[in-house]
């Protein structure tokens, strides 16, 4: 008995030297998240060919690197690889459309039933204003432990590094790319971090956001040229309003096999919280994009000169 004692204690102190190492870890190191094009899985922009680069556009992302990930020289070069390859891609465009996931933060726009039918929706109704849109998965976190500790030690802290670190690519476009136009896509607690971007950008015009489902202690500071909906019109979203006896209740019946899963929203693929779902097929959902889309981009709905 004795023995078995000591050992549990050896265990328990290992456990809390590793928990404590992986805390340091993630707090000291700088990460890097990774951009995609949506519908090609987490395959990485790269740029091969610089040749058609601007010399002023490489030695901007070459700075910028350098202020972020100037200590980490592999974080360096593929910071720099990943703007340039963002620039290519997006320089004879219109808009490019950003989706900041929830959850741990290594999720694609493809894992997301709504926010993947969002974007069919979006992409249509730019299309049908004439625009020419690229849309881009941001995976702010590697699905590791290490991984989760730094997205948890992030999320207590507001996402500080990381809504610098989504800031800087967007600024580094609008900066070299005339006329264009960026909409932020935000989910569940990754409204959080698009929040702390449009904060960062609020003097960039051409700098929107789209969020859905921010958790219930976090609320939009940026309310101009963002669209927050916390309600997709069918079932209230108990995340949003922090209806933790509603989203344990859920969670329980749907453990016993009492409810459906696949009919709530989810936290952290454990928590079930219904009404956390929103969809471009929900009328309240469609209505509120929309409008705010003809709003803000719909050259017939721009005031005309003089009136």
């Amino acid at each position: 008995m004795v023995r078995s004692i000591r050992r549990l204690k050896k265990f328990l102190a290992l456990s809390a030297v590793l928990i404590f190492f992986l805390l340091l870890t993630a707090l000291f190191t700088s990460n890097i998240g990774i951009i995609g094009s949506v519908g090609e899985g987490w395959v990485p922009l790269t740029a091969s060919d610089l040749s058609g680069i601007p010399k002023s556009v490489i030695d901007d992302a070459t700075q910028l690197a350098q202020q972020l990930f100037g200590n980490y020289q592999d974080k360096y070069h593929e910071f720099i690889n990943q703007l340039l390859a963002m620039y290519l891609e997006a320089k004879d465009r219109d808009f490019v459309v950003l989706f900041n996931p929830g959850g741990w933060g290594w999720s694609s726009v493809e894992n997301s039933l709504g926010w993947r039918s969002i974007f069919d929706g979006i992409k249509s109704e730019l299309e049908s204003f004439g625009y020419n849109a690229l849309f881009l998965n941001y995976r702010r976190t590697e699905a590791s432990l290490r991984g989760a500790i730094d997205e948890f030690v992030e999320a207590v802290t507001a996402y500080p590094s990381k809504a610098r670190d989504l800031a800087s690519r967007v600024e580094f476009l609008t900066s070299h790319i005339p006329d264009l136009k960026v909409i932020i896509a935000g989910e569940s607690n990754g409204t959080v971090i698009s929040d702390g971007v449009m904060d960062i950008l609020r003097d960039k015009p051409r700098v929107y956001s789209i969020q859905t489902g921010p958790p219930f202690w976090s609320k939009s500071t940026m309310w101009e040229r963002t669209l927050v909906l916390e309600n997709n019109g069918i079932t209230p979203d108990t995340f949003s309003r922090g209806d933790i006896p509603a989203m344990l209740w859920a969670s329980f019946k749907a453990l016993l096999g009492l409810a459906p899963p696949d009919e709530n929203g989810r936290i952290f693929y454990f928590l079930c919280a219904p009404g956390h779902d929103y969809r471009w097929q929900y009328p309240d959902v469609y209505h509120q994009i929309t409008d705010f889309l003809k709003k803000n981009f719909d050259s017939k709905s721009f005031p005309v000169e003089g009136e």
